[in-house]
């Protein structure tokens, strides 16, 4: 049974961890893409505003957004499957 919530206190550090290195790395991904998005409409021409403000209203909408939300799933999904595999071997 002290392997079992060894387990658990381990896997939950390990998922933290990739969650939160995931998460940054998503962010970084999106705030480049808005940076290179407003680079390409001043180069246009089009000149969106200040850099500071379109890419800092961009980053509001991505906070609200389902691929912030979908991130979540590196919890959800070692977690279900465990559950799944648990399940699987001991009654199925």
């Amino acid at each position: 049974m002290f392997g079992f919530f060894r387990l658990g206190i381990l896997g939950f550090i390990a998922l933290s961890v990739i969650f939160w290195l995931v998460r940054i790395y998503a962010r970084s991904l999106h705030r480049e893409a808005l940076e290179d998005d407003w680079a390409e409409a001043e180069a246009a021409g089009n000149s969106p505003g200040p850099r500071e403000i379109y890419v800092e209203i961009g980053m509001k909408n991505y906070e609200r957004s389902l691929l912030r939300k979908l991130i979540w799933l590196v919890y959800i999904l070692p977690i279900a499957l465990v559950a799944g595999l648990i399940y699987l071997v001991n009654y199925a």
